[in-house]
């Protein structure tokens, strides 16, 4: 019984973090879009539950956000990542994909951003949202800003990686942060989904993979059938075909979904550090 007891006392303390954690996100985080998002619409706040294996998730958000995650001074690196947390753009797995990420690149010296973009079924949204992102991010002074993305948010962190040279939306000349470039320095990828869009699960035609495309680095496996199995042979084909740099790790086994937290989750993020330090300056 007192086991039990110690049990739910933790419980209850984790759950009373949670909700302080929840608070602090709606106090602190960033619009990205301070004036009217491109496409219109009214800025509602976003609508979120506790789901029992992804911890807090989005499933409807109208306007993006940005929440920052910053190093110890004595160990910041001067580099940035923008996050974006999969959920096959219907819903985002806003904890487990986002703050968790953010909270271990934090840890390695980088600024982090986890950005809460547009869903459900928004991709063009969603592009606007990272490219604008990724400037306010520059804006701010990294001297690297790269993109990291699970599943959906893979999909979309390489759309960043691909299009940067296509803008999604009209920049505002008025604006700093829309006068910057929207290209990624570095991609990471994992469990990355619908990069097999094209006929016979060819490369997905808007993905424009050129020798300009930033480094990528891609961690999927082939029992990962239905998204990262088929996705991550077709991005490293293309990348190898245009002569730009790519990096990718390919199990046999792993599945997909698993963050930071199971199995193969316990792998990528040491590959995924070791490729960063290599990234030049």
């Amino acid at each position: 019984m007192k086991r039990i007891a110690l049990l739910l006392v933790i419980f209850n303390f984790q759950f009373s973090i949670f909700n302080c954690a929840y608070a602090q996100f709606l106090n602190k985080a960033v619009e990205i879009w301070p004036k009217e998002i491109p496409g219109g619409g009214e800025k509602k706040e976003v609508k979120w539950q506790e789901r029992p294996n992804d911890g807090r998730a989005f499933f409807e958000v109208s306007n993006p956000t940005l929440e920052a995650f910053t190093p110890d001074p004595a160990k910041s690196n001067g580099k940035a990542v923008v996050v974006c947390p999969g959920g096959g753009y219907v819903m985002l797995a806003y904890e487990k994909e986002g703050q968790e990420i953010a909270q271990w690149l934090s840890s390695l010296g980088y600024n982090a951003y986890v950005l809460s973009y547009r869903v459900p079924n928004n991709r063009l949204g969603a592009l606007q949202d990272v490219q604008r992102a990724i400037r306010l991010v520059r804006s701010n002074g990294a001297k690297k800003v790269g993109v990291i993305g699970f599943s959906a948010g893979a999909s979309l962190s390489c759309r960043a990686c691909t299009r940067w040279n296509e803008p999604a939306y009209e920049a505002n000349p008025k604006d700093k942060a829309d006068t910057l470039s929207c290209r990624p320095d570095f991609g990471i990828l994992i469990y990355p989904a619908y990069l097999d869009e094209g006929e016979n699960h060819t490369l997905t035609p808007e993905l424009t993979v050129t020798k300009d495309t930033p480094p990528i680095f891609v961690f999927g496996t082939e029992d990962d059938v239905k998204y990262s199995g088929p996705s991550t042979p077709v991005i490293m084909d293309a990348m190898q075909r245009a002569g730009a740099p790519i990096e990718v790790h390919y199990l046999t086994k792993g599945g997909h979904g698993y963050g930071m937290r199971r199995g193969a989750g316990l792998i990528w993020p040491t590959l995924a550090e070791q490729w960063m330090k290599g990234i030049k300056d």
